[in-house]
């Protein structure tokens, strides 16, 4: 799995931070996304999706590799 962001769709609601806190984090100057890890570990995938999908924004873009 490979995992990218776009800053530009990020609306700041923090819901991949509270769903993958090992893969996305927030900054503190402006609350968009930031990504920890471009490439999970198999055991955070399935939170990873999960903080995709609830991303209202649609800012998380997963391949699977």
């Amino acid at each position: 799995m490979q995992v990218t962001v776009d800053q530009d769709r990020c609306c700041g609601s923090g819901q991949c931070v509270l769903t993958a806190p090992a893969v996305f984090d927030q900054s503190e100057d402006d609350g968009l996304v930031r990504l920890l890890r471009e490439r999970p570990a198999p055991d955070g995938q399935s939170s990873v999706r999960l903080a995709a999908a609830l991303c209202p924004g649609g800012a998380i873009s997963i391949r699977e590799t």
